[in-house]
Formats: structure tokens, C-alpha cells, sequence
């Protein structure tokens, strides 16, 4: 009697196991051979992480810095987490800082220039749902047109789009095949929290209200050790769930 093909056993979980231990061991060697290096430990915070802002501060301080972003328990590893295995004295306050969207920045660039960097240093970004409009923004009466400018001078959405700006929530309308408004439309208000639909109606129009910025706050540095920083999303210590 042939063998019934229900009884065959399948596994299901076929994804590889990522963070084994000997990646955590070589992110540990690699952040204390970065320490040997570099002067400063900075903690850093993104807030709204943004992948293409944090790729862009890496490229400008190449050769010049090193960034360490994610697996906050396993840096705080390499750093020490008690005065007893931290692995340089005062390495270990970083570490319990470690909480939330924090990360690690490593320079020899002098610290007074590397704090003005950051501090004047951002790029604009398209807003996500849950975040504050910059600004007021009313769309006349007529074509939609992209980029939005004041007064308008983008092109028109091609006409396949009138449905999609219809079901975002515009009152729009095929006229001579350009997507129009029959009446003027107030897309936001500033300070007004932004819904899923207004954030898409926005990219749509070319319009960013989001800035990616890196905040910077406490640091340990071979001469001093640690210096408690500026209080900030990078540096709420034990007090709050927070950090990158």
C-alpha cells in the first residue's frame, strides 16, 4: 500500500537564523576596535528614523567616523554595562543609556566643531501619519499640479490619477483629461496632525513638512571619560524608555 502523503512532515520555518552568536561576538570586537580608534563615543538619536538621512550623515564622515545603529543590547556589551566588564573606565554610563532608538558615534573630530555639525546639519523628508504640518497648505481651484508651487506652475497629474486623488479624499474631476478641483481645497492647516491619506497627497504634491536631524548627547572621551550631554532624545539615562 502506497504511503499517504498527508503523513509527510513539512517544515514551515525555513528563514535563517540572523543574529547568531558569533555575529554578536564580531559586532562586540568590532565597536571596541572602533574605540581603540576613535576619541569620542558620542550617543546619538534620530527620533523618526529616516534610512536615506542616516546613509547620507555616514557617506559625509567617511574616514572620519563610524556609526553604529540597531542591537543596542549587544553594544552595550561591548561597551561594558557595569564598572566591573566596562571595557574602558566610564564606558559603562554610556551603556545603560542605551535604550530605544539609540546608537553610537565614533570621531576624533574635536568635539565643540562635531556638536555645531549636527546642530546645523538636516535634510528635508515627506511627512509620515502622526506628524505636524509645517504650514497651511490651500490648493486653488483648477488643474492639480506637481510639484506644488505658489502660485502653480508643475505639470498636471496625467489622467489615470483622477480616481486615486478622488479616493485620498480631493473632490476632483477629468477636465479636457487633467485632474481638477472643482472648488479650493485646504489640505492642512499648520500644526494639524496629518492622517495616512494627507501624508500620501503631500508626496504626491512634492511637499516635505518632516526634517531628519541627528541629535547628539552624552559622550565618553579617552582624556575625560564621561560627560554627561545636553539633555535630549540621546540622553534620558535611567529616567525614561527612550534613546536610539
Amino acid at each position: 500500500m502506497p504511503k499517504s502523503k498527508r503523513s509527510k512532515v513539512t517544515t514551515l520555518s525555513k528563514t535563517p537564523i540572523r543574529h547568531t552568536k558569533s555575529s554578536k561576538v564580531a559586532l562586540v570586537n568590532q565597536v571596541r576596535s572602533e574605540i581603540d580608534r576613535y576619541d569620542h563615543v558620542w550617543l546619538f538619536s534620530v527620533g523618526d528614523m529616516r534610512n536615506e538621512g542616516l546613509k547620507q550623515v555616514r557617506v559625509q564622515w567617511r574616514g572620519t567616523g563610524r556609526f553604529f545603529f540597531g542591537k543596542g543590547k549587544v553594544m552595550a556589551k561591548a561597551l561594558g554595562e557595569t564598572p566591573e566588564t566596562e571595557y574602558q573606565t566610564g564606558l559603562s554610563m554610556l551603556a545603560k543609556r542605551l535604550h530605544g532608538p539609540v546608537g553610537l558615534f565614533l570621531t576624533s573630530h574635536p568635539v565643540d566643531e562635531t556638536v555645531e555639525w549636527f546642530k546645523s546639519w538636516s535634510i528635508k523628508e515627506y511627512a509620515r501619519m502622526g506628524g505636524k504640518a509645517s504650514r497651511e497648505i490651500l490648493l486653488p481651484e483648477g488643474p492639480l499640479l506637481t510639484p506644488f508651487t505658489e502660485p502653480p506652475s508643475g505639470d498636471p497629474f496625467p489622467h489615470s490619477m483622477e480616481p486615486q486623488l478622488r479616493a485620498l479624499g480631493l473632490s476632483t474631476v477629468l477636465n479636457k483629461g487633467i485632474p481638477s478641483l472643482n472648488n479650493p481645497h485646504r489640505l492642512c492647516s499648520e500644526g494639524e496632525t496629518l492622517s495616512s491619506e494627507k501624508c500620501r497627497i503631500l508626496k504626491l504634491l512634492g511637499i516635505q513638512m518632516a526634517e531628519f536631524r541627528i541629535h547628539l548627547g552624552s559622550r565618553w572621551s579617552k582624556e575625560v571619560g564621561f560627560v554627561a550631554g545636553v539633555h535630549s532624545a540621546a540622553d534620558d539615562g535611567e529616567d525614561a524608555e527612550m534613546g536610539p
